[in-house]
C-alpha cells in the first residue's frame, strides 16, 4: 500500500449548507443513526456526479462529529468509482491518504483496493495502480481486470498480454478481462487479436455477447479499409456479427462503426436500415456513425441519394428526441454541408442548439462555413469569444483556414496574436496553419518568419512552405528549400515542386524532379504530378511533347489535365489539338464552361467569329453558365466585390469616372490595350471597352480613390480575383505600380502577382 507521503495533500472544500445542516442535527440523533444518514447521502452524492459536495460532507462529518467512528467501506468505494469516473485522480489520491491516516489496516480489504486499482488505473496513473495491486496481501479476478483494463486504455499491449497471462494462471478469465484486452489489440497487429480471440473460443466465451462485441471492433479497426472492392468471405468483424446468437444495440452499432471506420459508408447505411426495419432501436452512437457514412458518399449524383438520406436521419433524429443533444446537431451540420445542403439550414439548426453549444459545436459551424463562407466563419470564431468559450487547437486551426480565403492578412493576423495568448504558439498544426494562411493571404514574409520561428517541422511544415513559394512563384526558392529537407518527401512535396517549376518555366529542372520520384525517393507519379509536367511543358510552348505525355500516361488523364492542355493550347495557338482537348474536356466536365470559353476565345482571337459564336450557342443550349469574373479589395475593413464594368457597386459612377482619368494616364506612359483578347467582333472602341471594365481595374481604382482606408498603411493595394488575369489587366496593373509608386498584389486562380516598379514578379510568364 502506498504510504502518505507519497499521495497529494487534499486542499479541504468550505462547507456546504448541506454540512452545515448534519452538523446541526448531531445533538437530535444518536452516534448510529447519523453516521448511516451521512453514509447514505455521501453515496447519493456520488451516484449523482457531485464528487466534490460527496467529499466535502465525509470530511466535514469526520472532523467534526463523529471522530472515532468510520463510514462504510462501501461508502469509500463509491468515491472511488466516483473518481475513476470523472478522471478526478488528484481528489482520489487524497481520499486514499486520507483513508490510510484513519485506518491502515483497512489496507487489506479486497474490496476496497480493488476500488483502489481500478481508480488510478481509469484515471491513467499507472505506476501506483500497480504499486497498489503488487501490495495487495490477495486478488481476485477484478483485480487482475481492472488493472488490464487500465493497461488497455494507454495502449500498452505488452503489459496487458503479461498481466493477461498471470490472470490465466489463477483464475479463468471473464467477459470484462476479454474485452479489455482486445481493446489493447485494436491499434495493433490482427495476430495478437486472433490470439485473444482463440483463447475466448477455448474455454467458450465467444458466445458473450459482451466479448463478441468486442471482437467485432478489434476486427474492423485491424483489417483497415478495404482498397479495389469489398470482399465479405474475408471480413471477420462481419463474419463475427452474423455469428452471433443473440445481438444487442452495441452489436449492432459495432457493426455500423467498423463498416464506417473501413470507408464502406454504403455497407453501414444498409446495415442501419435494416435495423431499423427490423424493429431495433438506436441510439446516440448510431447515430453519429450514419452521418459519419453518408459524409463518405458521392453527394452529388444525379438523384443525390445521400442528401436525401440525410433529411431521413434529420427526421427519426427528430421523431426520438436525439435532436435535442448537441452531438447529434453538430454531425448533422457536418452531413448537410457536406452533402450540398443549404448553409443556411446548417446555421439555422446550430442556432437551435443555444443553451446546449458546446466548444465542438462551434468548431463544426466554423468548419462548414470555412469554404463556402470564410466571412461568417470568422465572424463566429470572434463571437465564440463574446460567449465564454475557450478555443482549442483545432477551433484555431479552423479558423486559420477561414483566413486563407481573406483578400488581405488582417484577418490571420488576428487569430495568430490568440494563438500567442491561448500558449499554442509552439504547436506545430497551427504553425502549418498559420503558414498557409499568410501565403494565401499575400503575405510571403509572414509565411517565412512563421516557418523559420518553427522549433521543427514536419512533414506538412515543409511541403506548406513548398506550396507557399510556388503559389508566389518562387521557384528557385522552393528548390533552394527542398535542398534542405530534413524529412522524407511525399506525393504532395512534388507536386509543390512541379508547380513552382511549372509557373517560372523551368522545365530542365521540373523534368529532373519528375524523373527523381521514383528513381531516387520510390513515390510513383499521380494524376497531380502528370497534370504538372503538362502543365510545365505547354506553357513553354513544348504542345508536342505534352501531348506525347498525356499518350504514355499510364492511367486515364482526368478534366485537370486537358484543361491544362486546353490553357496552353489558346496561348500558343494551337486550334487542332485545343479542339481535341475541349471535347475530352467537356466529356469529363460537362457542367464546366472552361472547355466552351476557350474554344471561344481562341476562335475569337483567330478572327473565326462564325466559329466562336456556334460555341457560344452550344454552350447556351446545353445550359451551362460562364463563371463572371469578380474581383475584391477591402477598404475600411470591409471587402468591396466588383463584377465586370462594376454595375452593381453603388459608387459605380465615381469609379468609371476615375478609371477614364487613369486610363488616359497610362496611355501617356505607354500602355496599348490589347484588343485581341476582346470576344467579339466589334468596333475598335467597343473592343476596348470591354478590357476596361475587367473587375480588377474597377477594384484597382476604387483602392487609390480610399487610399487613407487601405490596409498596410496603402503602401500595398491587395486584390483577388477568382479567374486568371488576362494579358491587358496585367499590363495595365505593371503600369499603374509605377504610376501610383505602390506595390500591388494580385491573387488570381493560380498564383500571385507582385507589380512593382512596371515589373511582375511572374517575369510576364504565367
Amino acid at each position: 500500500m502506498l504510504r502518505s507521503s507519497n499521495l497529494a495533500r487534499h486542499v479541504f472544500p468550505k462547507r456546504c449548507m448541506l454540512q452545515n445542516l448534519c452538523i446541526s442535527m448531531v445533538a437530535a440523533e444518536p452516534e448510529t443513526t447519523i453516521s448511516t444518514n451521512i453514509d447514505a447521502q455521501i453515496r447519493a452524492l456520488s451516484l449523482q456526479g457531485n464528487l466534490e459536495e460527496a467529499l466535502s460532507l465525509l470530511y466535514t462529518h469526520d472532523k467534526h462529529i463523529l471522530t472515532h467512528s468510520s463510514l462504510s467501506l462501501q461508502t469509500y468505494a463509491s468515491l472511488f468509482h466516483a473518481c475513476a469516473k470523472n478522471k478526478c485522480l488528484q481528489q482520489g489520491m487524497a481520499l486514499h491518504n486520507y483513508i490510510l491516516h484513519k485506518d491502515p489496516t483497512i489496507q487489506n480489504d479486497l474490496f476496497l483496493t480493488n476500488h483502489l486499482v481500478n481508480m488510478y488505473s481509469k484515471c491513467g496513473h499507472l505506476e501506483y495502480a500497480r504499486y497498489v495491486f503488487d501490495q495487495m496481501p490477495r486478488r481476485n479476478i477484478v483485480s487482475w481486470t481492472a488493472l488490464i483494463s487500465g493497461y488497455a486504455q494507454c495502449g500498452l499491449i505488452r503489459e496487458c498480454f503479461y498481466l493477461f497471462s498471470g490472470l490465466l494462471a489463477h483464475y479463468r478469465p471473464n467477459e470484462f478481462a476479454f474485452a479489455s484486452l482486445l481493446s489493447a489489440c485494436e491499434e495493433h497487429d490482427i495476430k495478437c487479436g486472433m490470439q485473444v480471440h482463440a483463447v475466448a473460443l477455448k474455454i467458450s466465451l465467444d458466445a458473450s455477447v459482451y466479448v463478441a462485441n468486442a471482437l467485432i471492433t478489434m476486427y474492423s479497426k485491424c483489417s483497415g479499409g478495404f482498397h479495389g472492392g469489398y470482399d465479405p468471405t474475408g471480413d471477420d468483424a462481419w463474419t463475427m456479427f452474423k455469428s452471433m446468437e443473440f445481438r444487442n444495440l452495441i452489436s449492432w452499432n459495432s457493426m455500423i462503426a467498423g463498416f464506417q471506420f473501413r470507408g464502406l459508408g454504403d455497407k453501414a447505411i444498409r446495415l442501419f436500415a435494416h435495423m431499423y426495419c427490423s424493429g431495433i432501436g438506436f441510439d446516440r452512437a448510431t447515430l453519429l456513425s450514419v452521418f459519419s457514412s453518408l459524409n463518405e458518399c458521392s453527394a452529388f449524383d444525379e438523384l443525390n441519394i445521400p442528401l436525401r438520406n440525410c433529411f431521413v436521419l434529420h427526421c427519426l433524429a427528430t421523431k426520438t428526441g436525439l435532436i435535442s443533444e448537441v452531438e447529434v446537431v453538430t454531425a448533422l451540420v457536418k452531413s448537410y454541408a457536406n452533402l450540398g445542403g443549404q448553409i443556411s439550414d446548417c446555421y439555422r439548426l446550430f442556432l437551435d442548439t443555444s443553451g446546449k453549444q458546446d466548444i465542438v459545436s462551434w468548431t463544426a459551424i466554423i468548419t462548414v462555413l470555412a469554404d463556402q463562407d470564410p466571412e461568417q466563419a470568422f465572424l463566429l470564431f470572434c463571437q465564440l469569444h463574446r460567449e465564454n468559450f475557450v478555443p482549442d487547437w483545432h477551433t484555431f486551426s479552423i479558423a486559420l483556414k477561414a483566413c486563407a480565403y481573406f483578400v488581405t492578412e488582417q484577418q490571420a493576423l488576428a487569430v495568430h496574436s490568440q494563438v500567442i495568448k491561448r500558449g499554442f504558439q509552439k504547436d506545430t498544426v497551427l504553425s502549418n496553419a498559420l503558414i498557409h494562411a499568410y501565403a494565401r493571404s499575400g503575405s510571403l514574409a509572414l509565411s517565412e518568419q512563421v516557418f523559420d520561428e518553427m522549433c521543427c517541422h514536419d512533414l506538412v511544415s515543409w511541403n506548406s512552405m513548398l506550396k507557399s513559394y510556388a503559389l508566389h512563384g518562387k521557384a528557385k526558392d522552393a528548390l533552394e528549400l527542398f535542398k534542405k529537407l530534413d524529412v522524407h518527401p511525399d506525393s504532395t512535396t512534388f507536386v509543390a515542386l512541379l508547380s513552382a517549376c511549372s509557373h517560372a518555366g523551368l522545365v530542365e529542372e521540373g523534368v529532373e524532379i519528375f524523373n527523381s520520384m521514383s528513381d531516387n525517393h520510390g513515390i510513383v507519379p499521380q494524376l497531380d504530378h502528370y497534370a504538372c509536367m503538362v502543365d510545365l511543358y505547354g506553357r513553354v510552348g513544348k504542345i508536342s511533347e505534352a501531348e506525347d505525355l498525356i499518350h504514355t500516361m499510364p492511367m486515364k488523364p482526368d478534366s485537370v489535365i486537358w484543361s491544362s492542355l486546353l490553357g496552353s493550347c489558346r496561348k500558343h495557338g494551337e486550334t487542332r489539338l485545343a479542339r481535341i482537348a475541349a471535347e475530352k474536356f467537356k466529356e469529363l466536365d460537362p457542367k464546366n464552361s472552361l472547355g466552351y470559353v476557350q474554344m471561344s476565345n481562341i476562335y475569337s482571337s483567330e478572327g473565326s467569329f462564325i466559329e466562336a459564336g456556334l460555341i457560344r450557342k452550344e454552350m447556351r443550349d446545353s445550359r451551362v453558365k460562364k463563371q463572371p469574373g469578380l474581383s475584391w479589395v477591402e477598404v475600411g475593413k470591409q471587402v468591396h466585390e466588383f463584377t465586370s464594368g462594376g454595375h452593381h457597386h453603388p459608387h459605380k459612377e465615381a469609379i468609371q469616372s476615375r478609371l477614364e482619368i487613369l486610363i488616359g494616364q497610362l496611355k501617356e506612359m505607354g500602355y496599348v490595350p490589347e484588343i485581341t483578347l476582346a470576344l467579339y467582333d466589334t468596333e475598335v472602341e467597343h473592343k476596348e471597352d470591354q478590357l476596361f471594365h475587367h473587375s480588377e481595374k474597377m477594384a484597382l481604382v476604387f483602392a487609390i480613390m480610399n487610399e487613407g482606408n487601405l490596409p498596410c498603411g496603402g503602401n500595398v493595394i491587395k486584390i483577388m480575383k477568382n479567374i486568371r488575369i488576362c494579358a491587358d489587366c496585367h499590363n495595365f496593373m505593371k503600369l499603374a505600380s509605377n504610376l501610383f509608386q505602390k506595390e500591388i498584389v494580385v491573387r488570381d486562380s493560380n498564383r500571385f502577382h507582385h507589380f512593382k516598379n512596371a515589373t511582375c514578379s511572374c517575369n510576364d510568364y504565367w
